[in-house]
C-alpha cells in the first residue's frame, strides 16, 4: 500500500487574492498617478477644479483627465475597505493555516 500523498497548503491562491485586494483598493491611486504623468508630459493643466484642454495629437484629451483625476477621491472609500478586507482575509488564511496544521498533525 502506497502512503498518502502530502498536501500542500494553498499560498498561492490566497496570495492571490490579497493582491487582487490590493488591487482594487490601490485602482483610484493609479488612475490619478496616469492622469497626472499624461498631463504633465504634455504640459497640460489638471486640477480637480474645472475641466482644461489638453491636446495629444489634435484630440482634446482634458474631459477624460479630468475624470481620471476625479476618480482619485473613490480612494476615501476603497483605501479602508481594502484595508479591512486585507486584514479580514489575513485572518481567514490564518484560521484555515491552523486547522490544516491539525489535521494534517492528526493524519501524520
Amino acid at each position: 500500500m502506497e502512503p498518502a500523498k502530502r498536501r500542500r497548503f494553498p499560498w498561492v491562491i490566497y496570495v492571490v487574492i490579497l493582491c487582487l485586494i490590493g488591487a482594487v483598493a490601490l485602482a483610484p491611486v493609479g488612475s490619478v498617478v496616469v492622469a497626472g504623468v499624461i498631463a504633465s508630459s504634455h504640459s497640460c493643466a489638471l486640477d480637480e477644479g474645472s475641466v482644461h484642454p489638453c491636446l495629444i495629437g489634435g484630440h482634446d484629451y482634458g474631459e477624460l483627465l479630468y475624470t481620471l483625476g476625479v476618480l482619485g477621491w473613490l480612494m476615501l472609500i476603497t483605501l479602508p475597505a481594502g484595508a479591512v478586507a486585507a486584514l479580514l482575509w489575513v485572518v481567514v488564511v490564518a484560521i484555515h493555516y491552523t486547522k490544516w496544521n491539525r489535521r494534517r498533525a492528526i493524519v501524520l
